[in-house]
């Protein structure tokens, strides 16, 4: 039986949100910007939905804009601000989703500044370098509230008390915090907050994005009066209702859930460290999402675990979905300090609601099973491990 163990590539949709979004794909099809029938009960699944994303946000529903995916809420949020402010500078991390280290990038090009501040070994941000990057032209501090690859999640309040003394927006991508830690805005401090449907097992192509009331932004779709002028487009009713209701699903189990996947998360970390030399686990061992664990299998080539893995029924990553046809070390853990004979080795193990212990010993078996001989067979391991 396959073992899928990449939830934070992308996760399955849930029964109970496929159940909820089926009349919007049926009978209630209208667009909800149409004034007859069809179009209030395809309204009301929107204004349901929007209740539910901010709830599990602690904001108001205003404050919520629906958008095609977390990359294009990144979009938003950074292209936003950048040409809706008269600062050109802005403040990010190195370890960030490529959708926010590429949309900089961009913007870099057509003559903004950005700084990139530096993480330490376990990929953590020191808020103290956030204090000496803000300066006079700064608009924007943009940092993830949780590693993709790694797990570590980033010190957002603290970051975000400095942001609101010094005046500065502050936006981060919780793609993969949301639905497994708190995501309370104003806990957090933040004024832009970045989430996506199928994290949380909902519908690929559906995203949001919380604005802080009173926060200005350049609009990047132009044409109707949707989403309070931010997202000009017919909205996607159906994978909207589905994002709301696995919002609400999500929320409900946090807590319990969060530490049935830490404890699993730690018996997979044990069993690899107990069977393997030459394992190294990135990022932090405790202030991580509860679900993922990235691993080191040093002077190996991770792709070659991930096939051999892939060939047994086990589907694990190398790390962001988004670069898996990049061979090369992951961007995450060279600005950790990793060394690239190390980082290329390295195999994200992301765990969900159907990851069993069972599961976890196959998985322990499959991979001592399969990296021994790679081991046996690598001279620089032999070399260097003493093997």
């Amino acid at each position: 039986m396959a073992i899928y163990m990449d939830h934070n590539a992308t996760t399955p949709l849930r029964a109970e949100v496929r159940e909820a979004m089926a009349p919007y794909l049926e009978g209630r099809f209208g667009n909800a910007s149409s004034v007859h029938t069809f179009g209030r009960e395809a309204a009301k699944g929107l204004s349901r939905a929007r209740e539910q994303v901010a709830s599990a946000l602690g904001c108001t529903p205003e404050e919520v804009v629906f958008t095609g995916c977390g990359t294009e809420a990144d979009n938003l949020a950074i292209k936003g601000v950048a040409y809706a402010h008269r600062g050109n500078h802005i403040i990010t991390t190195p370890l960030e989703h490529h959708a926010v280290l590429h949309t900089c990038r961009y913007l870099e090009r057509r003559g903004f500044s950005v700084t990139y501040l530096p993480v330490d070994g376990h990929g953590l941000v020191d808020p103290d370098d956030v204090r000496k990057a803000i300066t006079e032209r700064t608009s924007l501090v943009s940092v993830m509230h949780a590693n993709n690859e790694v797990g570590a999640i980033q010190p957002i309040a603290e970051i975000g008390r400095i942001t609101r003394e010094r005046g500065v927006l502050l936006h981060t991508d919780a793609v993969q915090s949301f639905g497994k830690l708190p995501t309370v805005v104003d806990d957090l401090g933040v004024d832009l907050l970045t989430l996506s449907a199928h994290k949380i097992y909902g519908p690929k192509g559906v995203g949001a994005l919380y604005v802080r009331r009173g926060t200005h932004l350049e609009p990047l779709l132009h044409g109707g009066h949707h989403e309070h002028g931010l997202r000009a487009g017919t909205e996607n009713v159906a994978g909207i209702v589905g994002l709301g209701r696995a919002a609400e699903l999500a929320l409900a189990e946090m807590e319990e859930e969060g530490q049935r996947l830490t404890a699993l998360r730690e018996h997979l970390w044990e069993g690899i460290a107990a069977n393997l030399r030459g394992v190294r686990r990135n990022g932090h061992p405790t202030r991580a999402l509860p679900n993922t664990l990235n691993v080191c299998f040093e002077y190996l080539e991770g792709e070659a675990i991930l096939m051999g893995l892939d060939v047994q029924g086990i589907a694990v990553s190398t790390g962001s979905a988004c670069t898996s046809d990049v061979l090369e070390p992951s961007h995450v853990l060279l600005a950790m300090g990793v060394p690239p004979a190390i980082a290329q080795g390295a195999v994200r193990f992301s765990l969900g609601r159907g990851t069993t212990a069972e599961e976890i010993d196959r998985v322990v078996e499959a991979v001592t099973g399969f990296v021994r001989p790679l081991q046996a067979a690598s001279s620089l391991f032999v070399e260097e491990m003493g093997a």
